[in-house]
This record gives structure tokens, C-alpha cells and sequence, in this order.
């Protein structure tokens, strides 16, 4: 390698070590001050898990938290369902009428989030349906489905389709031909969708304003009310929602790691 070569491999370096810094600073004080005696940040006071304590010592916490992963999942599941047969009706539909269905299912992920929110809002007031835990969930599910059908689309166009065409001529019905022969192929499009839409639900802050019933909260909704509006001693204080913060940042770094090991090793074991 020469002097050249060497100099560019440090500048990369230290622009990707620098984006990292800018990305995971404000996550990483937080953890920090997490386990410090003090509520506030700028000073050490000493190493404490109070913060945690009082966290899961708060009834009304847990049950906002509670709140939120059963909606995540619930719509995660019900988007995964939709978003993976609209997929497949628009693969197997002409190419002007799968366009036409494509464009308009987009529509959610390049709208702006508000433009969706207000429009879920005079829908539901237009056909009278008062803000309650299901147009919670449809809101949730406008947001997630188009992401899931970006996921799906991708492995139907990279599977081998005369396989399903065999199963047809082999006497297999065309649901059971899906359902053995597509569905195995489109799997892991399928889990990534689900993936992305629980992580769609859980950061999900505008629509949930918009479509959630009184006195419903989530974790978004929570911790923005406690930020903005002074009201996070009535229930925990804002300490306890850097523990949250750190609480939900450490797992999801857990997932990624696994799930990388977990793809390194299939792929040695193909080798």
C-alpha cells in the first residue's frame, strides 16, 4: 500500500468514525447518565441504578410500555398479513394494473407523515368513528403495510416462478401452490417486513397523536408529553426515561449482533 493509498484509508476512517461519534453521542450520554445518582446531566454524582428502580417501580410506566409493544405487534402482524398479499396480487396482476397498484400503496411512505395523520383524522370523523384503540391500529397499519410490501416485492421478483407453475401442472391448487412452493421463497422478505413494521409502530409519534383514544399512551407520546410539557414527575422523572432509552437502545444493539453472527454463520455453513 503505498503513501496515497494509506492516506485515503485514514480519511475513510475517520469520516465513518465521525458519523458514528454524531449519531450515537446523544444515545450514549444518556446511558451514561443513566446510572447516575443526579436528574441532571452535566454533573457525575456517583454510579446508581436508582433511575432503573424507580422505573419499573412505576405501575403506569409498565403499562405504557405494555401499551405499546401489544400495538407494535398487533399491527406488525395484521401490516405482515396485508402487506404480503397485496404483494402478491400485484406481482401476479397485469403490468399496467400492478403499476397502478404499486404507485398508490407508496403513497404513505413518500407522503408527509402529517398529511397522513390529518387525512386518517377526517376519514374517521367523515364516516363517524371516534378516536379509539382501532383507529389507533388502522393508523398504525396505514404506515407499516406500504413497508411491507417493499420488503416482500424484491424475493417475488427473485424467485424462480416456474416452480409455482410446476406445482399448478403437478395437480396442486393454486393457494396450496402459494402456500408451499411461493411462501418458502418470499420468507425472509416477509420477516424483514415484520421486522421494519414493529420498528415503524414503536417510533410511530404523529399518527399516534392524531388516531389514539383519551388518556391512551405509548412510549413516543410519553416521553414527549414528559419533555415538552413538564409533567414527567407525575408519573416517573425524566431520569427514569434516559433507563428507558438505554433499556431499548441495548436490545436492539443485541438483535443486530445476533442476527449478524446468525447470517455469517449460515453463510460459512453453505461454504
Amino acid at each position: 500500500m503505498n503513501k496515497k493509498q494509506a492516506v485515503i484509508k485514514c480519511c475513510k476512517a475517520f469520516f465513518v468514525g465521525l458519523v458514528l461519534l454524531i449519531l450515537y453521542a446523544p444515545i450514549l450520554l444518556l446511558a451514561i447518565y443513566s446510572f447516575d445518582k443526579t436528574n441532571m446531566i452535566g454533573r457525575f454524582e456517583g454510579f446508581s441504578m436508582t433511575h432503573y428502580a424507580a422505573l419499573f417501580q412505576n405501575s403506569k410506566v409498565l403499562g405504557m410500555i405494555g401499551n405499546t409493544f401489544l400495538l407494535a405487534f398487533l399491527a406488525a402482524v395484521l401490516s405482515t398479513i396485508l402487506g404480503t398479499v397485496g404483494a402478491l396480487g400485484m406481482f401476479y396482476t397485469k403490468k399496467r394494473v400492478k403499476m397502478l397498484i404499486h404507485g398508490a400503496s407508496q403513497i404513505p411512505v413518500i407522503n408527509a407523515e402529517i398529511v397522513t395523520a390529518l387525512s386518517l383524522t377526517v376519514t374517521f370523523v367523515a364516516i363517524g368513528l371516534g378516536r379509539s384503540y382501532f383507529t389507533l391500529l388502522i393508523g398504525h397499519m396505514v404506515i407499516c403495510t406500504p413497508f411491507v410490501v417493499l420488503s416482500v416485492m424484491p424475493k417475488l421478483k427473485q424467485m424462480d416462478n416456474s416452480l409455482y407453475e410446476a406445482a399448478l401442472d403437478l395437480g396442486a391448487s393454486p393457494f396450496k401452490a402459494l402456500w408451499k412452493v411461493v411462501l418458502p421463497q418470499i420468507i425472509p422478505g416477509v420477516i424483514s417486513g415484520f421486522m421494519l413494521a414493529i420498528t415503524l409502530s414503536l417510533d410511530d409519534y404523529i399518527v399516534t397523536m392524531y388516531t389514539r383514544p383519551t388518556g391512551f399512551e405509548t412510549i413516543s407520546t410519553y416521553v414527549y408529553n414528559a419533555t415538552t410539557k413538564g409533567n414527567a414527575h407525575t408519573a416517573v422523572t425524566l431520569a427514569s426515561l434516559w433507563a428507558l432509552t438505554t433499556i431499548i437502545f441495548v436490545i436492539i444493539v443485541l438483535f443486530v449482533v445476533i442476527s449478524n453472527l446468525s447470517s455469517i454463520r449460515k453463510k460459512e455453513a453453505r461454504k
